[in-house]
């Protein structure tokens, strides 16, 4: 009885065994490439991390309880409020904040805000702020106060709201680079193409204008083209200018992948069988053999991430890039550039943090994608 029992187990565990392998051997490689990466705990936090920040790049005015410019002008460079449930007044099940009073300085006739602490105002969600039209959506911020401003991330020296500031620079900076890796992307993707496919001495030509990119040094480069932008330029211009420039100069890396890629495939079986039944060039690299490694072309877009991001927070940071009114990461940095702000006003480096774990996001996500797109590797 033992022994059959055994028997069937056995029969039983070979059968799972033989399911799995099947399963393995049959699934897509779209499926494999999953399976793999979602093994990357790494790599799913950093994508989730990346969702939230799209999240505030699709909703940042419903996020933000105010505009990027509204004023409190009884808070000036006030430091976070901290959301309580329970002070020295006792325990609130609505969540509050304590309320502000200011005085003037007697020596430097300076405003100086302080926290109220016998005066509670609590946190309403889903109410009615400043006017906006948002797919559909009118005039709801995510949360806010009856009466008076609340201010998560304290207020910088115009007395504006930090958090939604930060809110709104998430956004611009994202959009940016997004912008940036997809210029990068095109031009990589058709310079690469033609220096693989074809060589010769068009391989050689675009391979001397790559090294020529490279060997100029990234921050005067730069700094040339941003003081070439006018002074007068408003800022959606030079928006899109930062946004191509980015874009121009970062395009080298992905297209000396890329060519290599096809100098290894351009003398395969179903690619010389392509050209013989007449295909056209560009049906023959964008059907047949770019298709064979996108996994990798997404990765390196994934990768580039970070470098765009960077790039745009150094200019916008040392006055080269992006100019208030817009707001990016990179330009609220430039109120903490003082040796007052880092003393007195810590909060003002906030956005810091949002910059570098968007940073961080995209590194462990883009190792994760990149271990995952060779899922038959060990």
């Amino acid at each position: 009885m033992t022994t059959s029992l055994l028997a069937e187990e056995a029969v039983a565990s070979t059968h799972s065994i033989s399911e799995e392998k099947n399963k393995y051997y049959t699934a897509s490689q779209l499926q494999l490439v999953w399976w793999r990466f979602r093994r990357n705990r790494m790599a799913l936090l950093g994508g989730a991390t990346l969702g939230m920040f799209f999240i505030i790049v699709l909703f940042a005015e419903i996020i933000a309880p105010y505009s990027g410019t509204k004023l409190d002008v009884k808070y000036i460079l006030g430091p976070p409020q901290m959301v309580k449930f329970w002070d020295d007044n006792g325990f609130s099940v609505r969540p509050f904040v304590h309320g502000v009073k200011s005085k003037r300085d007697p020596i430097t006739l300076q405003m100086i805000s302080s926290v109220d602490k016998s005066k509670r105002l609590y946190v309403q969600f889903f109410v009615e702020g400043e006017k906006y039209k948002y797919f559909g959506v009118r005039n709801i911020h995510l949360f806010g106060l009856e009466k008076g401003m609340i201010h998560l991330f304290g207020t910088d020296k115009q007395s504006r709201d930090l958090f939604s500031r930060t809110m709104l620079a998430t956004r611009t900076s994202l959009i940016l680079g997004i912008g940036g890796v997809l210029i990068a992307f095109v031009v990589g993707l058709i310079m690469g193409g033609m220096s693989g496919f074809f060589g010769g001495w068009v391989d050689f030509s675009i391979q001397r204008l790559i090294e020529f990119v490279r060997s100029i040094p990234d921050i005067p480069l730069f700094m040339g083209l941003a003081a070439a932008l006018p002074q007068e330029w408003p800022p959606e211009k030079v928006y899109f200018a930062i946004t191509l420039m980015l874009g121009f100069l970062g395009w080298t890396t992905l297209a000396r992948r890329i060519r290599g890629k096809l100098l290894s495939l351009r003398d395969e079986d179903y690619v010389v069988a392509a050209k013989l039944v007449g295909a056209s060039n560009s049906r023959i690299i964008g059907r047949h053999m770019l298709p064979s490694f996108t996994s990798y072309i997404i990765v390196d877009l994934v990768v580039s991430f970070p470098y765009i991001i960077l790039a745009e927070t150094a200019l916008s940071f040392v006055g080269l890039g992006l100019r208030p009114p817009v707001i990016s990461w990179g330009v609220l940095l430039q109120g903490g550039q003082s040796i007052q702000a880092i003393e007195s006003a810590p909060w003002l480096f906030i956005p810091v943090a949002f910059v570098a774990v968007a940073v961080m996001a995209f590194v462990f996500l883009g190792d994760g994608l990149r271990d995952a797109a060779d899922p038959y590797s060990s």
